[in-house]
């Protein structure tokens, strides 16, 4: 082992203190940077590795009028389709008679696998499995019975359930979807033997393909692909329509067309008569009372059967309802929640390790400076400068290697995991985590440029110095007046010590300026953990609260369905007022852009102000008469402002010019508003009533229920919506990101714990003459303490104040980022989390000065003021 090399394990070993710090402050940050870049893939990947074990269908029809094999062969028509007959229906059933998706079992069935959780799946016809949240929300044990309504019209009503479990159609356990029985929420679903189920023809036909199982479900290149293979679909099932549904006509008509030659040979008879009546009497009598009662008779036959003809045209008329991965209940959602993770993974690990680099940074150039006596009698000794700079490039290689690769490992390991175990509670799912190679790559690659980088730059600045003047301790910075000074009341007021204090602050400015950066980084991250967190939760409160004003919306059957409707709300008892609206969607386009699902609200009636708030900066303002009002996404999307014009498309309807007259703030879903008079004008006709907005008195979840399931009972609506289930869905989208940002707080903490100690490590180490010098004078231990402490507050508190504008700014931009089309977040930071961040600081300064006044202690007076000469 050359010199050298022993130097630099003596140097380790005598600092091991620094080393591991730098190997820590690294290893957090290439540790964050890539476990955190994990997390949003790895929930991707899990998910459609679940999926795909479970072999769920990438495309699923509903027929009108159900499917038969001949179904089958045709969409196995399309290259590398695997299609399957299944039976579902929505039924009611339940303690509460609750809307329940329900499933005939087939134990043949090649896809949509169930897994089961407890129990054993049906194996007699009075057996029934459950989904898993029927036993944790729903009370449903083993061994209990569930019991259907009438209206199901299943073989038995009443069945045993023996088995709970989950079903890749079903990938969130907080959303089941919506449907047309009930209170039109579905509660749970269920299967039963496929023969209970009562169904000449199946419903349901499911579409699988082989050449799709090696794409993931959530990229862009799936979506792309499968949206070819539903386009193909739909052309052979164009043909196959017109051919179900004219071979069903015919089988309908039959019956009908034997009843037509009766009637016919009848009318024939009574024609017969009618001709002898008539030759009878000479002509002067043409028909008789019995004649005419047959007459009207056949009449009335004829006409029935004319009817019966039409309602078997309408029934027997085959149309198609698609449905891909990305409309499953639950399915998009999680893919947009782990899209917003990504957004936030791409700004805040980055932010995080950057403070990390670049304290790193400080930490190997103050060590290379440190030993500038050491390099200076290398030098005098005849040593290479290449053979002395290689010492401590070794030395940084080592640290910025060990903690870049561990850090990056262990990163990619744990914290994905870690996300994706949390989320199971709520979405069962397989865990599958991705290597991320290049995020480990440009980790350690920045790694390494902070710590050997600097070790470079700084021993390569030391080298061009002499021997003589590398060996001797640099020249203490001569202390200037400070702006404190000039405050003379002020300042004479001061002791000895804080005096001392403040102008050692600005007498190193660059460690002074390192220190409340680091500081303030710090905050600024736990800052940001906390207002994701208040933003995230906020969501809800703040368009239900600031933005919407109505409890419920009642979509109606039919226009003069709307006092019915009000008359079975009032007969809740919790009926307050209601808002008769108009109610499209529709699609825009400006600057070649477009946005979809875009929800029009047309009020027919004035204070539309009491149940919507239009708001711009803050300020309120009425319905205009005139333009179209949007709210802010569509306006950011578009890149339109008030004045400007789109083009608005109704569903089904023609394209056309609408002015702009208002931007209004919208955080949850794509809104638009008109006035009547607005819309008659931008679309040529008279808006009619087809919604209510209704405001309510506080209702429990079995009242709403009742209430919604009431107004489809008697046909008032087609559905109804509450304010509190959809605030209870931003509240779970809100706990599903709660492991990350409890994750950023942690690490943030940790952290700026490091950080903080680092820095006063280093400012301990550079300052070791001086402390000596003064303890020798005869300061106790604690003044000694408190001549680094007092430095270390000063700069702790404004770096705080510095990290209340990082932090914010932070999340500002975060959750910029992490947008969707559905969600904006309101930026929002609750009084406690300053409170929080700054005591967090507080208690690591603390920390830190305790660990500090015990080193303070132990200085060797005699060996620190040895001199160098």
């Amino acid at each position: 082992m050359t010199p050298m090399h022993r130097n630099m394990w003596r140097e380790i070993g005598a600092n091991k203190g620094r080393f591991i710090a730098i190997v820590l402050i690294i290893l957090l940050g290439t540790l964050t940077f890539v476990g955190i870049q994990g997390a949003g893939p790895g929930l991707t990947d899990s998910m459609d590795q679940t999926v795909k074990n479970e072999h769920l269908s990438d495309v699923q029809l509903f027929s009108s009028t159900g499917f038969t094999a001949a179904d089958v062969r045709t969409a196995e028509k399309v290259s590398g389709a695997k299609a399957e007959l299944a039976k579902f229906k929505y039924v009611t059933g339940g303690k509460d008679d609750w809307a329940i998706a329900l499933y005939g079992y087939q134990k043949t069935a090649k896809q949509n696998h169930l897994v089961l959780r407890s129990g054993h799946l049906p194996r007699q016809a009075n057996q029934i499995v459950l989904d898993q949240r029927a036993k944790a929300d729903y009370g449903y044990k083993l061994g209990q019975t569930l019991t259907f309504s009438n209206d199901a019209k299943l073989k038995r009503r009443t069945y045993k359930i023996v088995g709970f479990a989950d079903s890749p159609q079903y990938v969130d356990n907080n959303e089941r979807g919506a449907a047309n029985v009930g209170d039109g929420k579905v509660r749970f679903f269920a299967y039963i033997p496929v023969q209970q189920m009562n169904l000449t023809v199946a419903t349901q036909l499911n579409v699988r393909f082989a050449s799709l199982q090696n794409k993931n479900s959530y990229a862009a290149s799936y979506q792309s692909a499968v949206a070819k293979k539903k386009a193909a679909l739909k052309r052979v099932f164009k043909t196959r329509a017109k051919t179900r549904s004219a071979a069903l006509y015919a089988q309908a008509l039959a019956p009908i067309t034997a009843q037509e030659a009766k009637l016919q040979a009848a009318q024939s008879q009574l024609d017969a008569g009618l001709a002898q009546v008539k030759a009878a009497s000479g002509g002067q009598v043409t028909t008789t009372p019995e004649l005419t009662a047959q007459q009207a008779q056949l009449t009335a036959a004829t006409k029935k059967l004319a009817a019966a003809k039409r309602e078997a045209k309408t029934a027997t008329q085959t149309t198609y309802t698609w449905q891909t991965r990305e409309d499953l209940p639950g399915f998009s959602a999680f893919g947009d929640s782990a899209d917003r993770i990504a957004a936030i993974a791409n700004v805040f690990p980055v932010f995080f390790f950057l403070i990390a680099a670049l304290i790193t940074f400080t930490t190997i150039t103050r060590m290379v400076e440190e030993a500038r006596g050491q390099i200076g009698t290398f030098k005098a000794l005849g040593f290479g400068r290449l053979a002395i700079a290689r010492n401590y490039l070794v030395y940084a290689l080592m640290a910025g290697l060990l903690g870049g690769v561990i850090g990056g490992v262990a990163g990619n390991l744990t914290l994905p995991r870690f996300i994706v175990s949390l989320y199971d509670a709520v979405i069962p799912m397989t865990a599958t985590i991705p290597v991320m190679t290049g995020s480990l790559v440009i980790a350690v690659v920045f790694s390494l440029v902070a710590t050997v980088g600097a070790a470079a730059l700084v021993t390569h600045r030391e080298l061009a110095e002499r021997p003589a003047e590398l060996m001797r301790p640099r020249a203490p910075k001569s202390a200037k007046r400070i702006l404190l000074e000039r405050i003379r009341p002020l300042w004479r007021h001061l002791s000895f010590n804080e005096k001392v204090s403040y102008r050692n602050l600005f007498r190193y400015k660059s460690r002074m300026i390192m220190t409340i950066v680091g500081i303030a980084g710090g905050t600024g991250l736990i800052l940001t953990g906390f207002g994701l967190r208040d933003s995230i939760s906020a969501t809800g409160s703040q368009q239900y609260g600031q933005v919407f004003h109505y409890d419920a919306t009642v979509a109606l059957a039919a226009a003069n369905k709307q006092a019915t409707a009000i008359d079975l709300i009032k007969a809740s008892g919790k009926y307050q007022s209601s808002l008769p609206i108009n109610q499209t969607s529709g699609k825009a386009q400006a600057n070649g852009e477009q946005i979809n699902d875009i929800n029009l609200f047309t009020p027919r009636a004035a204070h539309f102000s009491r149940y919507v708030t239009l708001a711009n900066q803050g300020k309120t303002y009425a319905l205009p008469a005139k333009g179209l009002v949007i709210s802010q996404k569509i306006a950011n999307k578009l890149q339109v402002t008030t004045g400007d014009t789109l083009t608005f498309t109704r569903a089904g309807k023609k394209a056309v010019k609408v002015k702009v007259s208002g931007v209004t703030t919208n955080y949850i879903g794509v809104f638009a508003y008109m006035s009547p008079a607005a819309y008659a004008k931008a679309f040529g006709q008279t808006p009619t009533t087809n919604a209510l907005l209704v405001k309510l008195a506080k209702m429990s979840d079995q009242q709403r229920q009742q209430l919604a399931h009431r107004l489809l009972k008697d046909e008032a609506a087609l559905g109804t919506s509450f304010k509190a289930d959809a605030t209870q869905s931003i509240s779970n989208m809100g706990t599903s990101l709660n492991p990350i940002v409890f994750i950023f707080i942690l690490l943030s903490g940790i952290l700026s714990f490091v950080v903080l100690y680092n820095l006063t490590n280093i400012n301990v180490s550079e300052r070791i003459r001086e402390l000596s010098t003064i303890k020798v004078l005869g300061f106790y231990d604690r003044e000694v303490t408190m001549y680094i402490v007092r430095e270390n507050i000063v700069m702790t508190l404004v770096g705080i104040g510095f990290g209340y504008g990082v932090g914010y700014a932070l999340l500002r931009y975060i959750l910029h980022q992490a947008e969707t089309t559905q969600v904006i977040f309101p930026v929002l930071l609750h009084a406690m989390s300053y409170v929080w961040a700054t005591l967090l600081m507080l208690a690591f300064t603390g920390i830190v000065m305790l660990v500090t006044h015990k080193r303070l202690q132990r200085i060797d007076m005699v060996g620190a003021l040895k001199s160098n000469e």
